[in-house]
């Protein structure tokens, strides 16, 4: 196949002609399909199923500190649960602690009480004229749902291939006061799989930024969600509180993980780990929204996997699954769009997504579309703040669900709706 920008009219109209019989053959077979939203499929949610049996009625719930689990206390987290996150996400067991069962929780709830009580002593976010975040885009649409809940003014970062534009990141937090935070997916980021470089962890524990209350927002959601076993095959990525610490700015930045992804989604532990100052004030604020999260869920956890070399274990069973239905989207994106020239897509070592670019101003076109014979994906624009692609460009594919036979089928679809949308749109050019 020739690249579309070379072809002459004529043989993309001919083309055209081929695509369109394609795709309403498409739409006769009554498909439906979903690559909306990276769930984990139900062979990944066997995996934990032992966990169910991990506590029964003549278990003993008392932990190491003594604490019967059954009841009330422990404000931050077990010590089981502490060292088991903190082993996680590579932070000191004391830097920790433990949340209910979601991490896009303690977010919110992070930004909430930065709106009503500000940051350690700083004056609350509510009472200013102007707060901005720095949205790293392509990125995660409940970030960017979360600051616009708030009013927050929400400013684009573009991504490379090392993580966001540090240039640009490091400029705009010098100069501006309004500046609060920046929401950063690390490692095989959503929707990117890419991960920050060594170099552009160690500039964002550097930054010098203009106010003082300004944080990073650290979502380490993936740091163990490997593809491969074999750790030449793995993204590394450098530890940013240690690194934080190094710099001289210790209480720069909020990391937040959890194990949606590696237990029950929705009945995982999820954590925020900072430095002490941050999170003695945290917990003053954490007194009195609760008197402790579920711990019976902590026990739980720990008792199922023991250790976190375990937890690698069972991430590998994981990866395991998703292996195949990562390589059936790609082997199919590459045997069919490649020689067309017409798009571009990442090919992660981890995480749950796939970036797609498409031609301007053809995402939405595409993501109509596929809806219209029976495939779902994420929209169009929600990898950017406000829903708003300025290219119209990028789509989120996201292959954890569907099997991966259903996947070649879904990947195939998604492909002739890029040609046809690619087709239209540069003969539309052409008039």
């Amino acid at each position: 196949m020739a690249a579309y920008q070379t072809m002459k009219s004529e043989e993309l109209l001919s083309l055209k002609s081929e695509l369109e019989a394609e795709y309403e053959k498409i739409k006769g077979m009554g498909i439906k399909l979903d690559m909306s939203r990276g769930k984990p499929g139900k062979d990944q949610l066997d995996l934990s199923m032992g966990m169910i049996d991990a506590l029964a009625s003549d278990h003993c719930f008392v932990g190491e500190q003594g604490i019967d689990c059954r009841n009330y206390g422990v404000l931050d987290g077990i010590v089981e649960a502490k060292r088991l996150l903190s082993d996680m996400i590579e932070c000191p067991i004391d830097n920790i602690i433990i949340y209910g069962n979601s991490s896009l929780n303690v977010m919110f709830d992070t930004v909430a009480r930065s709106m009503t009580h500000g940051v350690m002593g700083s004056t609350p976010w509510s009472k200013l004229d102007k707060v901005k975040f720095l949205c790293p885009v392509p990125g995660y649409d409940r970030h960017f749902a979360i600051t616009e809940f708030f009013g927050i003014e929400m400013i684009n970062i573009p991504m490379n291939e090392e993580g966001p534009d540090m240039n640009l990141v490091e400029k705009l937090v010098s100069e501006d006061e309004s500046i609060k935070g920046i929401w950063c997916i690390p490692k095989y980021g959503n929707p990117t799989g890419i991960t920050y470089s060594d170099g552009v962890v160690k500039r964002f524990a550097r930054l010098k930024p203009a106010a003082e209350d300004f944080r990073i927002y650290w979502d380490n959601a993936y740091t163990i969600h490997h593809l491969y076993e074999d750790e030449e095959k793995q993204d590394h990525l450098v530890e940013i509180l240690a690194e934080c610490e190094k710099a001289g700015n210790p209480d720069m930045v909020f990391k937040f993980c959890s194990t949606s992804k590696v237990t029950f989604p929705g009945s995982g532990i999820a954590a925020i780990s900072a430095s002490k100052a941050n999170l003695e004030f945290i917990k003053k604020q954490m007194t009195v929204q609760t008197i402790g999260h579920d711990k019976l869920n902590q026990l739980r956890h720990y008792r199922f996997f023991g250790n976190f070399e375990n937890m690698k274990k069972h991430m590998m069973k994981h990866a395991a699954l998703l292996r195949p239905k990562f390589n059936a989207v790609l082997t199919t994106l590459e045997n069919e769009l490649k020689d067309a020239d017409i798009a571009s897509w990442t090919n992660p070592k981890g995480g749950y997504f796939i970036s797609l670019d498409v031609r301007k101003g053809c995402a939405k076109t595409v993501v109509q579309m596929c809806k219209d014979v029976g495939l779902v994906l994420t929209s169009a624009g929600a990898t950017y703040p406000y829903g708003k692609d300025p290219h119209d460009s990028n789509i989120r594919i996201a292959p954890s669900f569907p099997t991966p036979e259903e996947l070649k089928d879904a990947a195939h679809i998604l492909c002739v709706c890029v040609k046809l949308a690619t087709v239209n749109k540069i003969l539309t050019e052409e008039i």
